[in-house]
């Protein structure tokens, strides 16, 4: 199943009789993929009866891709059965790294920007597509400090691993709004600049300011409703490129259904006009 440039929502259990319960028109749901990585139960029941009626996104966050080591083989295996149970329209991961030598950290790590970690991502990138048969789309991270020895901006890394693994990117607005912030640069300028040829899905999500340090620190937090700065550069982001799958993402003080629905029509209604205004193709 392919998935159409509309707005879908990150689904957690609390909402799952109301995905499974909503329109099966345009939009779609996404899951993190670690918590299905089991055999059976109820959980990959519900997955299932979802994925028949809407079409699903798998966004992982624990392949750690920026490593200095392949990422874990079982873990990789066990995704790509779950990608063959289910035929995700699109699988993603993040520009990051989470584990080293069997240890495992809950969050998405820095790296330096170097011309050896970009051989040794494209090569886990190639794993990662190799086992599961197919190309993944890469996330751009958010920033809370400057990370010392880079030798490449972050579009011309993710432009470069895209041209050498043939993987697509996923653009999370937020991250940039967020990282553009914290590092004191233009987030218009970097969604300008990024290649929107290589962009296979789109996030927005919710931020916070640092509960000790406020405004001057943002962190990616996924708990708030999308900002409107952020749905300000998202408008300025789709006027360029055009329409592409858009996910609302929401990971914790979940609102009910309705309140995150609402945000994700409020996406559409940019794909939409965005739609519209396109020119008629010439014959």
């Amino acid at each position: 199943m392919t998935l159409s440039p509309s707005a879908g929502l990150s689904l957690k259990p609390e909402h799952y009789a109301d995905a499974l319960a909503a329109p099966a028109d345009a939009r779609w749901f996404e899951v993190h993929p670690e918590n299905y990585l089991v055999d059976g139960g109820p959980r990959l029941a519900w997955l299932g009866a979802i994925r028949a009626r809407h079409p699903l996104s798998l966004h992982s966050v624990s392949l750690s891709l920026a490593a200095d080591e392949p990422p874990d083989a079982g873990r990789v295996a066990r995704l790509a059965r779950l990608v063959a149970r289910f035929e995700p329209a699109i699988v993603s991961e993040h520009l990051a790294w989470s584990a080293w030598r069997g240890s495992y950290v809950p969050d998405l790590l820095p790296f330096p920007r170097t011309r050896a970690a970009l051989d040794r991502i494209a090569a886990n990138v190639s794993i990662v597509q190799d086992a599961l048969g197919r190309t993944i789309a890469i996330e751009n991270p958010s920033h809370y400090l400057p990370v010392p020895g880079h030798e490449q901006d972050e579009i011309a890394f993710l432009s470069e691993l895209a041209r050498r693994t043939g993987c697509r990117l996923l653009l999370d607005v937020n991250n940039v709004y967020v990282s553009a912030r914290n590092l004191g640069f233009a987030a218009e300028a970097y969604v300008d600049a990024f290649p929107g040829d290589d962009v296979a899905e789109i996030h927005l999500a919710g931020h916070r300011a640092d509960p000790s340090l406020g405004e001057g620190l943002l962190v990616d937090s996924h708990d708030a409703p999308v900002a409107s700065a952020v749905w300000a550069l998202y408008e300025r982001l789709i006027a360029r490129i055009g329409p592409r799958p858009t996910l609302v993402e929401r990971d914790d003080a979940l609102p009910g259904f309705a309140t995150l629905d609402a945000e994700r029509a409020r996406a559409q209604a940019v794909l939409t006009r965005a739609n519209a205004r396109a020119p008629e193709p010439v014959t």
